[in-house]
């Protein structure tokens, strides 16, 4: 490839990138400079670059990118102190990782680069999954000594009164997608940043290559798109619900939606990471005894994990209705109609073995969607797809509010089905085609 084009294509990545930085940094009230340079920089060579203006286009980059991982270890530490001063406000002292989080930060000073940050990331993770815990837990004992004051007759005394209050407006409320007081949010910048900086690599854009310089890791995608970070084996977190436990009601309960998410996803994040972590110690010590036990874990868990997320964000709201645009186009070619379509779809769920799934999928060599039932996650299930909705028929998510009425439950979850969501996957999906056989 000519190096102009190369060097045009590699600008215009970084330009892409500058503006998502820009506007993160925009939103979170810190300095824009450094990445208003590098777009005006890019806007004044207007296409036409030397090595000399991308060297220099790089180090610009490199310097954005260096001020956006100060920006995210800023707000961790001021997020870590905010958890300190609210779980001391509350009386509780169990340790939850934070001196160990606010130690790293202090030791590491201005020198971060992006593994250093990726362990910070992990070290937020896990003082917020704890504390979340913690919370649940602390209110928990209090609804129970509540109830058994009430139970022994007594009122419930004004102080536990005040804590019970204080855990609805608090300040980690696990509904919604995550804490309801905004200023003790867990830091999410570098997930809004969501791209690493895009680079130089051998060979064209778009190849999958892996780069490594010390300072930052990333797999270029193959439809030349910018590099995506990756989950480390043992890595996997819960994800926050895209809205409040409460918010589906009527057609799935508050306290479905609350151990559905908090305790039946957790279990499954859980089992995956030991799966992932148990097979990485077989690989280093070459003792591979027990790796059919771990893949089997991997492919339960996995599955459940990865299922789930997708159905949290099938679902909305203001969700129900019918699909449109393209998506709908596809389900009447594939289906004949919307109406057979969701026939086919409630029969698949109502009829799965045992406990399962129902899922709409895109399959890339049929060129065509298709509705498949899975046992549990893992069997009867086929590989060479991708999950376009999917619907939780295990009746851990339906058996306190329909009892084993699963078809009920069923009919009431097409009133909250996320289409947007759907099309988007769909639409995302669809670039993938293998060639038919």
């Amino acid at each position: 490839m000519d190096d102009q084009v190369l060097f045009a294509q590699y600008a215009a990545r970084v330009n892409e990138w500058g503006n998502q930085v820009k506007e993160t940094l925009a939103l979170r009230g810190a300095s824009t400079d450094g990445a208003s340079s590098l777009l005006e920089f890019i806007a004044e060579h207007d296409g036409e670059w030397t090595e000399e203006a991308v060297r220099e286009l790089q180090r610009l980059a490199d310097d954005v990118y260096v001020g956006a991982l100060r920006q995210y270890v800023m707000e961790a530490a001021a997020w870590g102190r905010q958890v300190e001063q609210a779980l001391s406000a509350r009386r509780m002292a169990e340790d939850v990782g934070l001196s160990s989080l606010l130690a790293y930060i202090d030791g590491h000073g201005d020198e971060w680069t992006e593994e250093a940050i990726y362990e910070l990331q992990r070290l937020v993770d896990d003082v917020y999954t704890r504390a979340v815990r913690l919370a649940d837990s602390s209110a928990a004992e209090r609804e129970e000594e509540a109830t058994q004051e009430q139970v022994e007759g007594e009122s419930v005394s004004p102080e536990l009164e005040s804590e019970n209050k204080e855990n609805e407006d608090g300040w980690l409320d696990t509904s919604g997608t995550a804490e309801r007081v905004e200023d003790a949010k867990e830091p999410a910048f570098m997930a809004e940043l969501s791209d690493s900086l895009p680079d130089i690599a051998d060979g064209e854009p778009g190849q999958a290559d892996n780069v490594t310089d010390g300072k930052r890791r990333w797999v270029d995608a193959d439809d030349g798109g910018e590099p995506r970070q990756q989950v480390a084996p043992g890595r996997h977190v819960l994800p926050p619900l895209p809205y409040r436990y409460d918010a589906l009601e009527p057609h799935i309960s508050e306290e479905i939606m609350r151990l559905h998410h908090t305790k039946h996803h957790q279990s499954y994040v859980d089992g995956l990471n030991q799966a992932e972590r148990m097979m990485a110690e077989a690989r280093r010590t070459n003792n591979f005894d027990l790796l059919k036990h771990w893949e089997r874990e991997a492919a339960f868990h996995g599955s459940g994990h990865y299922l789930h997320t997708i159905f949290w964000y099938n679902m909305h709201p203001e969700g129900g209705g019918e699909p449109r645009g393209e998506l709908r186009a596809q389900i009447e070619r594939d289906f004949g109609s919307f109406a057979a379509f969701r026939r086919h779809f409630t029969e698949a769920a109502k009829s799965a073995e045992g406990v399962g799934w129902a899922l709409l999928v895109w399959a890339p060599r049929a060129h065509r969607l298709e509705i498949l039932q899975a046992e549990k996650h893992q069997l009867m299930a086929q590989w060479d797809v991708i999950p376009l909705l999917v619907l939780d028929v295990w009746e851990h998510a339906y058996y306190l509010q329909y009892k084993n009425d699963r078809a009920a439950y069923i009919e009431h979850w097409w009133n909250v089905v996320n289409w947007r969501n759907v099309e988007e996957r769909f639409h995302e999906a669809r670039k993938l085609r293998w060639q038919p056989f």
